[in-house]
């Protein structure tokens, strides 16, 4: 668990009063890694405590985090300070969240990226690192892992190691989230709820999380009765929730099949889970039933035919990065999972969307 949280509105004024007692000495410098949606955004970045020699790297979110994105931020931060660093401080969304917990894994473990894509894998403790969330829902605050696209497949480094030391939850940072991307982001919170509450792995831990955050999602995404100020705390609270639910117990079938989509066009997270869930009233229908309503109220319009012109290469391509994600589809259909869950029936799955 993450032993560390602060939440309130403007808790991101004490970043300095709480990184400062982990600065090893002078030499070794704090790293800022942020969404570079901020760059110009003087109200947070005149905010980030810059001493000695810190510095902030400004990461385009655009595309999904890479291994090999990993590998160059650790290498330029090697070759750049005179220490290995204090800390790692992650600003931003999902993208820089399960960056800034890759990088601080990797400065501490020797090889590549790729090798630690798994559950299990990481040697060492990460060096300390902060999370610091812009946006609501992705959970990658309080989660286990760090979720990467490498070279063969997109899978994340699930470890003991991976969750943050200190997290600062404060919602007014994501005052200025468009209303598409809130939606989006706050959907992989719903099924991160969904897949977590039907699954297999489920326990009286991940399910008491799990409901609440559900519960939250649909005040916020449904009833319709907040003000925005609640509605940023609540999703705060909800993303959180969901996350610590999913930590204790696994994602299922829409996280499964939108990696494949994420891996094969570089299709983002939040919104591949959307694509994704529209379809699958098969396997959770109460839940697709309420998505579609809150998909109704929030006037979200998702992308159609994405794989209508794919290959049948392509196909394979996407259904051998789901299948791949094995405890997903244990968590999602048991042990008899590979019966239930053909290539052909993924492929169907795929064409419809």
């Amino acid at each position: 668990m993450v032993p560390r949280v602060v939440f309130g509105r403007g808790s991101f004024n004490q970043l300095s009063e709480i990184i400062t007692p982990k600065r090893l000495n002078p030499d070794a410098p704090f790293i800022f890694l942020v969404d570079d949606v901020f760059k110009n955004n003087t109200w947070i970045t005149t905010r980030i405590p810059l001493s000695y020699d810190d510095k902030i790297i400004y990461i385009s979110a655009n595309e999904e985090p890479k291994t090999s994105q990993v590998d160059d931020l650790v290498e330029d931060i090697i070759l750049t300070t005179k220490e290995r660093p204090s800390g790692i401080v992650g600003i931003g969304g999902g993208t820089l969240l399960d960056l800034a917990k890759a990088v601080s894994i990797m400065l501490t473990n020797e090889g590549e990226t790729k090798d630690y894509q798994g559950w299990d894998l990481v040697k060492n403790p990460a060096i300390y690192h902060v999370g610091i969330p812009t946006i609501s829902g992705t959970g990658a605050e309080v989660s286990r892992t760090t979720v990467l696209t490498g070279p063969t497949r997109k899978l994340g480094i699930n470890s003991d190691f991976t969750p943050f030391d200190q997290v600062i939850l404060d919602s007014e940072l994501t005052k200025d989230v468009p209303n598409h991307q809130w939606f989006y982001t706050g959907m992989d919170c719903f099924i991160h709820c969904a897949e977590s509450l039907n699954g297999t792995y489920l326990n009286t831990f991940s399910e008491t999380y799990g409901n609440m955050a559900y519960d939250l999602c649909k005040e916020i995404f449904l009833d319709n009765t907040l003000s925005e100020v609640e509605s940023q705390e609540k999703l705060m609270m909800a993303s959180w929730h969901g996350g610590m639910s999913i930590a204790y117990s696994q994602v299922g079938v829409a996280h499964a099949m939108s990696y494949g989509l994420s891996y094969l066009l570089g299709i983002k997270h939040g919104i591949g889970n959307c694509i994704v869930f529209d379809h699958l009233e098969e396997f959770y229908p109460k839940e697709v039933a309420l998505f579609k309503a809150m998909k109704t109220k929030n006037n979200i319009v998702l992308p159609q035919g994405i794989c209508s012109n794919l290959s049948d290469e392509d196909f394979d391509i996407m259904i051998g990065v789901a299948l791949g994600l094995e405890p997903l589809w244990d968590n999602a259909l048991g042990n008899n999972w590979k019966k239930l869950m053909t290539a052909k029936k993924l492929k169907e799955l795929y064409k419809k969307m």
